[in-house]
């Protein structure tokens, strides 16, 4: 292609690439015609982003329904203070247009389904997953599949991170490397578990990295390997993958040949325990319980470090990690209410305590979040 197809002032833009023979004029052509979908304008998605803009590819479509929260200023490096509370895509959209006014932004402000996926990402080249939640990481991945789209692939938790290409075309899917869902609650997400603010940084950049070495066909793409990156011994390790014949989406005799309810597939919210329903109550009517001297035993489920953080008072800590052990400190006859951060550990609390044969149990609806929010806005939220 000639020069002429990039203006002066694309010329002087992407000239530190244009300077490097693996780029040149033809791989600046490459990425100015390319479209990526990102999926999620959140940790990864905000790096992604940021940088695919500045490298000059010509379409980027966004993917998310969020607002931007205060929790999420510490890692999501698209948006600031006064941005809280405002849509992610809104601000995405002003910021990315401020980074490269030569990208063609297409903002999808919905949630990702089975119903709208195919309509959203036909279009695309590329697709990067930019999730936290394993439903939309099977969604992502037999969408890919199902339309021979590259996936390029990311995930964090705490102090680690993984990266990967999937391309079933040309190596294993995601379902390759995890045929099954974890049980639901088993895994926590950010929210619950946390994550180091540096390290989605660190993995959307290499996503970007690869996405930018597929559109420009150069270099070993992380087809069939998947990065491990460990922040806390900064170290990197390689596991090389396979294609599993039995792969229900790419295997030898596939089984899925359309888009599944995901949700239901990986378990949707944890089912309440026996009783559990009735057992639930909110923030308030705690509250009211309380305060009308009614005798409740607060356990707290959540982990030792979020106790120090903010506690409802007069509560008991008893991580649910150590429930089993330590539940020998609770009466039968006692009426307890279990709590943790959004509601869902007090759950799996429920069906340990259930199981163990106690009666009078509830659970806090929402969790300290709820409380802080709804009842006593002096306790800290994270």
């Amino acid at each position: 292609m000639p020069a002429a197809a990039l203006s002066h002032e694309e010329i002087l833009r992407y000239s530190r690439h244009l300077l490097m023979p693996e780029v040149g004029v033809a791989g600046q052509l490459k990425l100015k015609s390319a479209s990526v979908l990102i999926v999620g304008a959140g940790g990864l998605g905000a790096p992604l982003g940021l940088y695919l803009a500045a490298a000059g590819v010509g379409r980027l479509g966004l993917v998310d329904c969020d607002r931007i929260d205060a929790t999420n200023l510490h890692r999501q490096v698209l948006y600031t203070s006064e941005d809280v509370g405002k849509p992610k895509l809104a601000v995405a959209a002003q910021r990315l247009r401020g980074v490269n006014p030569h990208v063609d932004l297409r903002l999808h402000e919905t949630r990702l389904t089975s119903e709208n996926a195919e309509e959203i990402a036909r279009d695309y080249d590329i697709v990067a997953d930019g999730t936290d939640n394993f439903a939309t990481r099977y969604l992502v991945n037999d969408l890919c599949v199902l339309l021979g789209k590259p996936n390029v692939y990311g995930s964090i938790y705490r102090f680690e991170g993984q990266a990967s290409v999937f391309d079933a075309r040309r190596g294993p899917c995601y379902r390759c490397l995890y045929p099954q869902p974890p049980p639901p609650g088993l895994v926590p997400s950010c929210a619950e578990g946390g994550v180091l603010g540096i390290l989605p940084g660190i993995i959307g950049l290499i996503q970007a990295t690869e996405t930018v070495k597929l559109i420009l066909e150069q270099g070993e793409p992380l087809i069939g390997r998947l990065l491990l990156f460990d922040a806390l011994g900064m170290s990197f390790r390689e596991l090389r993958l396979e294609k599993s014949p039995a792969c229900p989406v790419c295997g030898t005799h596939p089984t899925i040949d359309r888009l599944l309810d995901y949700e239901v597939f990986c378990g949707g919210a944890p089912e309440p325990a026996a009783g559990a329903e009735a057992g639930t109550l909110t923030a308030p009517e705690l509250k009211a319980e309380l305060d009308a001297g009614r005798p409740v035993r607060l356990v707290d489920v959540r982990e030792a470090h979020e106790f120090e953080i903010c506690r409802i008072e007069g509560a008991t800590l008893l991580p649910l990690s150590q429930l089993p052990e330590r539940m020998s400190s609770l009466a039968a006859a006692d009426e307890i209410v279990v709590y943790c951060h959004h509601g869902m550990r007090s759950r799996k609390a429920l069906d340990v305590l259930t199981g163990a044969g106690f009666k009078k149990l509830r659970h806090l609806s929402g969790g300290i979040d709820a409380w802080s929010r709804l009842v006593d806005p002096s306790v800290p939220r994270y």
